[in-house]
C-alpha cells in the first residue's frame, strides 16, 4: 500500500483558502442589505438624523468582523491539517491585514449588488454567481500557465490573483517545486497591485453603492 500523504492540501498550503473564505463573505452583505430593505429597516433609518454613509458603513464594518472571525477559523484549521507560515510575524501580519482590505473592498461589492437587487432572492443569486468567475479565473488554484492565452492575461491582472500571490509571499508559501511563474507586472508587483486594486474597488463601489442608497431612501 502507498503510505498516506501527510501533507496539507495544496491549495490551503498556498493559503488561497483563507482569501476564499473572506471573498465569499461579499455574498452575504449583498444578502443582509436586501433583507434590510425587504424588511424596511432602511425605511426607518431615513428619519433618524445620521448620514446615508453610517448604514452603509455599519453593515460593511460589521460584515469585515464576521471576515475576522472567519480567518480565525480557517487558520486555525489550516495549521491542524498541517498548514504553515514560514515568514517573519510582519510579514504574516501584514498578509492577514491584505486579505481583511480585500475582503472590505468585496463587501462593497456585495453591498452595491444588494442595493440594486430587486428582491431577497435575486440579491441571494446575484450575491454569488459573480465571484465563481472572479475567484476561479486566477491563479489562486492553478497555474495561469495552463490557460488559454486571452483568459491567461485576464488571470493575470485579476486582483484576486494578485492578492493571493501578495499573501503566498507574505506567509512565506512559494508555488510547488516545478511549478512555472510568470513575470508580469501584477506577478512580480503582486503586493502593491493588491492594495491599488483593492482600493479603487473599494472606492468605487463605496460611490456606487451610496448613490444607490440615497436615490432609494429619496424614493
Amino acid at each position: 500500500m502507498t503510505p498516506r500523504d501527510s501533507r496539507p492540501p495544496r491549495a490551503f498550503h498556498r493559503g488561497e483558502h483563507l482569501r476564499q473564505a473572506v471573498t465569499f463573505n461579499a455574498a452575504f452583505t449583498a444578502l443582509g442589505l436586501a433583507n434590510d430593505m425587504d424588511k424596511g429597516i432602511v425605511d426607518r433609518f431615513r428619519s433618524l438624523p445620521m448620514p446615508a454613509m453610517a448604514v452603509l458603513l455599519g453593515r460593511t464594518l460589521s460584515d469585515l468582523t464576521m471576515s475576522t472571525v472567519t480567518l480565525v477559523v480557517t487558520s486555525l484549521c489550516g495549521l491542524l491539517v498541517g498548514w504553515r507560515i514560514t515568514a517573519s510575524p510582519v510579514d504574516a501580519l501584514l498578509a492577514y491585514l491584505l486579505i481583511l482590505l480585500f475582503a472590505f473592498a468585496m463587501s462593497w461589492v456585495g453591498a452595491a449588488i444588494g442595493l440594486m437587487a430587486r428582491s431577497v432572492e435575486v440579491a441571494q443569486s446575484a450575491g454569488l454567481i459573480w465571484l465563481f468567475p472572479v475567484t476561479f479565473v486566477s491563479s489562486a488554484f492553478v497555474s495561469t500557465h495552463t490557460m488559454p492565452g486571452p483568459l491567461r492575461t485576464i488571470a493575470e491582472w485579476n486582483p484576486v490573483s494578485g492578492t493571493a500571490t501578495a499573501v503566498r509571499q507574505l506567509f512565506g508559501n512559494p508555488p510547488p517545486a516545478g511549478l512555472p511563474t510568470s513575470d508580469t507586472w501584477p506577478v512580480v508587483h503582486a503586493l502593491p497591485y493588491a492594495v491599488v486594486c483593492a482600493c479603487l474597488i473599494t472606492g468605487a463601489f463605496m460611490l456606487l453603492a451610496l448613490r444607490r442608497f440615497r436615490r432609494i431612501t429619496l424614493g
